[in-house]
């Protein structure tokens, strides 16, 4: 087995990309640097060496054919000065041929390059860096002296290269020692600042470890900078928030579904065990029978439910067709007129227009028909039910009002919630387990619309699907 690579730390990520980024800028400002340090000491050198070619041309021993000895090389000692020191110069005439030159030259002959003679014959002086025949670098002017517009001859005048090399290289080791130097202190400063910067996420880490699903009402500690690490306290507090909420709501379900299912459980073992208890006819047993089954026939209907619910409660990639929405309103209220006929209460649609959606055809009429359902169970006999379908703005609404007992306008939320009933609710017999709203919101929220409702106590309400138009 290959070894386990250990992810690097963030504060550690970060120290190394500060150091790199910064060993990269050193790098090219040292580079930079050290290039322009070595175009000014060269630009130095040729302005020296101007100077000094020129004094020697302006003395007259150039172009005078005299050979130039001691004397007058002392002379030009005297007039440049500490500027002639370490320079030496050479005169050659209009064919190459070496003339007169300083004693610092003794054998040696400064070389005329082909680049210098095209320049001196147009009258342009050269400079270049040559080798000596000792090896010695050194920087070299060559500079044409003319006479009534004719070259008579060439002065060139050199000077070592050694100086200025000595303090490149100088200037290099004094780099070489501060770029590590800075670099350590910079990644030491670095990790000091990550550190610093990360502590607070280290608190926020300790603080989410602790924090579960028994204790989601503790928060992440922000420091009220509105920075982006009290944003980001912010968003983990939003969704330990939505968490909290999540599993109370789970909680509450759980309790819910526990005592809607212990009811007709309850109700069906007490009425077997007191058929049980004595020796009964066949009349009875078949009573007894029939009783529970209803029992069970409300369990087998709040199972389905409970499953529906669930099942809506995740997101699916269900196929959605296109669903012609006024056949299937006339179809659920002629399936509901049905039952409501047996209530006393008339079912009908008083508003339509031609509209189609997206979506599963069969969940979207399992959802109007819980609302068709619970506005039959809450309307008294000789009461009206009616579906309404309009279209408007680019969505569809189907409408289910009816003249029922109504609601207090707080509750219209807690409807929607499983498990809910109001008081109104329980005073009727009604067999439902508070499922039918629920279920009918998610169905429409998972095809992208919206369920509201409005109601006036003792006058009914209206239940309003918004579904965008395909």
């Amino acid at each position: 087995m290959s070894p386990r690579v250990v992810p690097l730390s963030i504060r550690t990520r970060l120290t190394l990309w500060y150091t790199g980024i910064l060993l990269a800028i050193l790098a090219v400002i040292g580079g930079l640097s050290y290039s322009l340090l070595r175009s000014r000491l060269i630009q130095d050198l040729d302005t020296s060496l101007l100077a000094v070619g020129q004094v020697v041309s302006d003395t007259g021993w150039a172009g005078s054919g005299a050979a130039l000895g001691v004397e007058p090389e002392s002379a030009l000692r005297e007039i440049l000065g500490p500027e002639f020191y370490d320079k030496f110069f050479q005169l050659v005439d209009p064919e190459g041929r070496p003339g007169a030159r300083s004693t610092h030259l003794r054998e040696e002959t400064l070389p005329l390059s082909a680049q210098a003679r095209r320049d001196a014959a147009r009258g342009e002086p050269t400079f270049e860096t040559v080798r000596l025949a000792t090896g010695e670098p050194v920087r070299l002017l060559t500079l044409p002296i003319t006479r009534d517009g004719q070259l008579v001859q060439l002065v060139q005048v050199g000077m070592p290269l050694e100086r200025a090399q000595r303090t490149l290289g100088r200037y290099l080791e004094t780099l070489l020692v501060l770029i590590p130097l800075g670099l350590t202190l910079a990644a030491a400063g670095g990790a000091v600042i990550a550190r610093s910067v990360l502590r607070p996420v280290d608190t926020m880490s300790r603080t989410a470890r602790r924090i579960s699903g028994e204790d989601l009402h503790e928060r992440l500690p922000r420091r009220e900078t509105g920075d982006e690490l009290d944003h980001l306290a912010e968003t983990l507090n939003a969704m330990l928030a939505r968490l909290e909420a999540t599993f109370a709501q789970m909680r509450r379900f759980t309790a819910d579904a526990a005592h809607e299912l212990r009811t007709p459980l309850t109700a069906l073992k007490g009425t077997i065990e007191v058929a049980l208890r004595t020796e009964r006819s066949g009349e009875e047993y078949r009573r007894v029978l029939a009783s529970s089954l209803e029992d069970v026939e409300r369990l087998v209907r709040l199972a389905e439910d409970l499953l529906l619910l669930s099942r809506l409660s995740v997101p699916a990639s269900a196929p959605r067709e296109r669903v012609e929405l006024e056949p299937l309103l006339d179809e659920i209220a002629d399936i509901a007129g049905r039952v409501a006929d047996e209530r006393g209460v008339v079912v009908g649609v008083k508003e339509r227009a031609p509209a189609a959606v997206m979506g599963d055809a069969i969940a979207l009429r399992r959802a109007v028909m819980k609302l068709v359902e619970n506005a039959v169970k809450y309307t008294p006999r000789g009461g009206r039910a009616e579906l309404a379908l309009r279209v408007a703005d680019g969505w569809a609404e189907i409408a289910v009002s009816d003249t029922g007992v109504g609601m207090d306008p707080a509750d219209l939320e807690r409807i929607f919630e499983p498990f809910v009933r109001l008081d109104a609710a329980r005073t009727r017999d009604t067999a439902g387990a508070g499922l039918g709203l629920p279920i009918a919101r998610s169905i429409v929220t998972a095809h992208g619309g919206t369920l509201g409702a409005e109601s006036t106590p003792g006058a009914g309400s209206t239940f309003t699907i918004r579904l965008p138009l395909a």
